[in-house]
C-alpha cells in the first residue's frame, strides 16, 4: 500500500480490458488448435501438496530451491502455489485412473502459475501459461506432433522472429553416464566456475550450460555435449523426431547446450525462442518426461508436452488487441418511459441474433447517449423516441425510420 492506495503485489498485475482482449485472442487460437488435434481441456488446482513438486520437479532445481510460494494451511499441511503445470496433470492422470482410457491421453490447459522470481519484462511472480501434454505414448510421432502444435500456434498468431531449438537428454541411463563425464570436466576447471555452479556440480551439473558467468561459459564451451553421446534407442528416437519435423516442414536448429530447468525431462527437449525478447527469449518449450508418472506413484506411462507463456507471447507480438465490435447501441428519447423497457427487449433480441447490443446505463439524455455511442465505436444507433424507431449509421450519419417490430431483421440484414 502506497500513499493510501492499495496496489497489486510486486511481480503481479491486473489484466485490464485491452489486455484481456489480447489474451483472449491467444487463448482462443490455442483452443482451436488443441481441439482440432484432439487435446481435451483439463484444469488442476492452483495449489497442490508441496511434495508433488519436490518429487516431480526435483529438489535440486531452482524452482524447488528458491522460487516456490509455499505455505502451511490450518491443518499443518505444506501447500504450494503451482509453479508449473506438468506435475499436477500427471498427478491427476494417476489419481483419476486415466491409464484405463485410450492411450495416449491428450490434454490441454491454460491458467495462472507462480514463482518467486525477480520481476522483469516477460517474467512475473504470477504469470499465465497454456500448454499441451500427451501421456501414454513413447512414439517420436508424439514428440513431433506436440512441437507442431506450438509451431502452429506461433504461426497462427504471427509471432515474429521465432526459432525452434532442439536437443535431447537421452534416457536416464544414458544421461547418468554423461553426467559423470560432465562432472569430471567441471571439477577439472572448478576454479574457473561461478560459486553457484561449483555448488551444483554433484546435484545438477547440467545447469552450468545456463550460466551467465563469463568464466563458466568459457568452461562450458569446451564441455562434452550430451547430444553427441546418444546411442542406440536414444539416437534412433532423436533421429526420427528430426525426420518427422523435416517432413512437416518445421525448421529447427540443433542446440547441444539446450537444457531444461526441471529434472523430469528425458530424451527430446525443445525451446521456441524469439529474438525480440532479449534475455528472456523463450516463449515456450518442453520435452519428453517418460518417468514422471511412475515417479508420482502411477503405472509407467511415457509422456511429452510443453508450456508457453502468454505474457511472453504478447510481449513478442508487441501489439494492442483489436477494438471490440460494437454493432448496435439502443438509445431512448428524453421522455423515456415505456421505451426503456422496449430498448431492453430489443437489445436482448439483437444479442440473441448474434450481434453486440448495448443500452444506456448512465441515465444520459438522448444527446449524451449519442455521444456515448460514438465514443465506444458503435456502428449503428437505434433511436426510440416519440417519432418511433430511427436507425442511424454512425459512419455516414445517414438516418432512416424502421419498424420497431422488424428492427432485428432490418439491422441484421444491413450489417450482413
Amino acid at each position: 500500500m502506497a500513499g493510501g492506495k492499495y496496489q497489486a503485489p510486486r511481480g503481479t498485475f491486473d489484466i485490464l480490458p485491452d489486455a484481456a482482449r489480447a489474451r483472449r485472442r491467444v487463448e482462443s487460437a490455442a483452443a482451436e488448435i488443441f481441439a482440432r488435434a484432439g487435446y481435451e481441456p483439463i484444469a488442476t488446482p492452483v495449489f497442490e501438496d508441496t511434495e508433488l513438486f519436490e518429487r516431480g520437479v526435483g529438489h535440486s532445481t531452482d524452482i524447488v530451491r528458491k522460487e516456490m510460494f509455499t505455505f502451511e494451511d490450518k491443518g499443518g499441511r505444506s501447500l504450494t502455489l503451482r509453479p508449473e503445470g506438468t506435475a499436477p496433470i500427471c498427478r491427476a492422470y494417476v489419481e483419476h485412473g486415466m491409464h484405463t482410457l485410450a492411450q495416449p491421453v491428450k490434454l490441454s490447459y491454460v491458467g495462472p502459475f507462480f514463482r518467486h522470481e525477480r520481476p522483469q519484462a516477460g517474467r512475473y511472480r504470477q504469470f499465465h501459461q497454456l500448454g499441451a501434454e500427451a501421456i501414454g505414448s513413447d512414439s517420436p510421432l508424439a514428440d513431433a506432433e506436440l512441437i507442431g502444435l506450438l509451431a502452429g500456434l506461433v504461426a497462427e498468431l504471427g509471432v515474429p522472429g521465432v526459432e525452434l531449438r532442439l536437443g535431447s537428454l537421452g534416457s536416464l541411463d544414458t544421461r547418468q553416464a554423461y553426467l559423470d563425464e560432465l562432472r569430471a570436466h567441471l571439477r577439472a576447471h572448478e576454479a574457473e566456475l561461478s560459486k553457484e555452479v561449483r555448488e551444483r556440480i554433484d546435484a545438477n551439473p547440467l545447469r552450468a550450460f545456463d550460466s551467465d558467468d563469463e568464466g563458466t561459459r568459457a568452461v562450458m564451451a569446451a564441455a562434452p555435449k550430451l547430444v553427441e553421446r546418444l546411442e542406440g534407442g536414444d539416437a534412433e528416437h532423436f533421429e526420427e523426431v528430426r525426420a518427422l519435423l523435416d517432413a512437416a516442414g518445421i525448421a529447427y536448429e540443433i542446440d547441444p547446450t539446450l537444457v531444461r530447468g526441471l529434472d523430469y525431462y528425458t530424451r527430446t527437449i525443445f525451446s521456441f525462442v524469439c529474438d525480440r525478447l532479449g534475455a528472456q527469449s523463450e516463449i515456450g518449450g518442453g520435452g519428453r518426461y517418460d518417468g514422471l508418472v511412475e515417479q508420482l506413484g502411477g503405472r509407467p506411462a511415457p509422456a511429452v508436452g510443453w508450456a508457453a507463456g502468454i505474457e511472453r507471447i504478447l510481449l513478442a507480438l508487441g501489439e494492442q488487441a483489436e477494438e471490440p465490435s460494437r454493432d448496435v447501441f439502443v438509445a431512448v428519447g428524453d421522455e423515456g418511459g415505456e421505451r426503456r423497457s422496449l430498448a431492453m427487449v430489443l437489445a436482448g433480441e439483437l444479442r440473441n441474433a448474434g450481434l453486440s447490443a448495448e443500452v444506456d446505463l448512465g441515465g444520459r439524455g438522448l444527446k449524451g447517449q449519442l455521444k456515448h455511442a460514438d465514443r465506444i465505436g458503435a456502428r449503428r444507433v437505434l433511436i426510440l423516441d416519440a417519432d418511433g424507431a430511427q436507425l442511424r449509421d454512425m459512419a455516414s450519419g445517414e438516418q432512416r425510420s424502421v419498424d420497431a417490430a422488424k428492427v432485428v431483421e432490418e439491422i441484421t440484414g444491413g450489417l450482413a
